[in-house]
Order: structure tokens, then sequence, then C-alpha cells
């Protein structure tokens, strides 16, 4: 029965707009290890070395927390996402180090402007088409300095696709998330299923990611004059293994 209801999971192409809008998204991600995330920066800060006035980008920030913590260590940082909602929420945060903007990744930003750029958390890949993947690693690449390093944070595709949970429940606050995932034409599927209790209205989304495999990753990174100099399997750097790293963290020189 969960095989037959993951079969017929249908995508919007733009799911990302609505869902990454929507309250029941921040609910359901609120439990994210902000102490891990800040661990890994200060790790990433003390292997890229960047200069005390380093000019970076954060792309898909969010609602800007990472953004702050590199902000208050004194870089010059500003944020791009495609949610006017978390664009909002983080505008809050802004300062003479600290700007936010709402940007769509696939359109081009600042040009030959940043030290560093940073894409964390598999804020990639959740475009339909090659091309717009492309794009958006181009807006990435273009927006760094000849010199400027780009980091790329993504899911190990080998490693997710052998540990898929393919049925989950999960309630928070009176909303229960019924989610269900699968890995098809080379995307990683997950339909999320809501019962929101209190307001009692039920909502459907579906996150779609590409399975992007290393080997894809050298290419595109190719194609956008980015040399990799590194590559991580976990938020602990250790080295990267196809089928035991959790993660796939790139780092790249553009040249």
């Amino acid at each position: 029965m969960l095989i037959a209801a993951a079969q017929n999971m249908e995508v919007d192409k733009l799911w990302f707009k609505d869902w990454f809008n929507s309250p029941y998204y921040h609910l359901l991600y609120n439990n994210r290890d902000e102490r891990e995330a800040a661990a890994f920066i200060d790790k990433l800060l003390t292997y890229l070395q960047p200069a005390p006035d380093a000019e970076m980008l954060d792309v898909a920030c969010g609602r800007g927390r990472h953004a702050k913590y590199l902000a208050d260590k004194g870089y010059y940082v500003t944020g791009i996402d495609l949610s006017i909602e978390s664009i909002n929420v983080a505008k809050k945060l802004e300062n003479d180090h600290l700007s936010f903007f709402q940007h769509d990744m696939r359109l081009p930003f600042w040009v030959n402007y940043f030290d560093v750029v940073f894409n964390f958390f598999t804020s990639f890949g959740y475009f339909e088409t090659q091309r717009d993947n492309d794009n958006a690693l181009r807006t990435l690449a273009n927006a760094l300095k000849p010199g400027g390093k780009l980091v790329l944070d993504y899911l190990n595709s080998s490693y997710v696709a052998t540990h898929l949970v393919t049925d989950e429940v999960k309630e928070k606050d009176n909303v229960v998330f019924d989610i269900r995932r699968e890995l098809k034409a080379h995307k990683f599927m997950k339909q999320i299923s809501i019962l929101d209790k209190e307001k009692m209205r039920r909502a459907t989304y579906t996150e779609s990611v590409n399975a992007f495999t290393r080997p894809e990753f050298e290419a595109m990174f190719a194609r956008q004059g980015l040399a990799i100099t590194e590559i991580f399997g976990d938020y602990h750097f250790n080295s990267y293994d196809e089928q035991r790293s959790p993660r796939l963290i790139i780092i790249a020189t553009k040249s």
C-alpha cells in the first residue's frame, strides 16, 4: 500500500515556492541542530582562512541564522533566498555587516564580488531541468571574485539511497506530518501530508531533490570554471566515502 502511494507522487515543478513559504515547512524542520551547524561553520572558516573583512554570500539563506553567525564574526555577509516569507524574517537581523535580498538563484546576482560563497544543507538541486541547475551553479560561480572559494554542502546520494526511510509520521504542535519517501527518476521524492488538528486543515507538499553523484558534480563544476580542491564526507571534515559518508561537501576555487 505504501509503495503504491509513493509511485503516485506528483511534483509541481515549482514546489519550493509554496513549500518554503509555508509555516509548516519551518515547523517540520525546526529541530535542526544549530550547535552542529555552528561547529561546521567554524571548521569551514578555519579551513578557508578568509580575510577579516571578507565579503561572503549565503545562497538559499532561509531566515538568515547562519548568515548572521558569519556576520557576528566581523565578515560582510549577504544572504539571498527565493522565499519572501523567510527574507522578511531575515531582514530584521540586518546591520552594517549583514543584508538580505529575495532572489532566485537561477538568475545572476552580483558578479565577481564575493570572496566566499556558501550553499549550506542541501539547498541546491531542486530544479526540474539540468539547465536550471546549471544556471544556479553559474550564479554561485559568477558571484565569486577570481580565486574566490565556493562551499556547496549536499547530501551523499549513495548513502541516502541505502538508508532511505520510506514511511515516517511526526507530530509537532498539534500538526501531524505523514512523510513518504522514494528514489525515482534520479530524484529523492518526499511527499508530506499534513493534518493541522487545531485549524482542522489538511495540505500536501512534495519535495524533489536531484540525486546528484560526485562525478555529476565534478562535471557541473568544470563547466563553470570551478576547480574542486577538497571533498569532505561529513560535518567533521572526514574524508568522503561514497558508501559511508552522509554528506558530500565540496570546496572549489574559481579559476
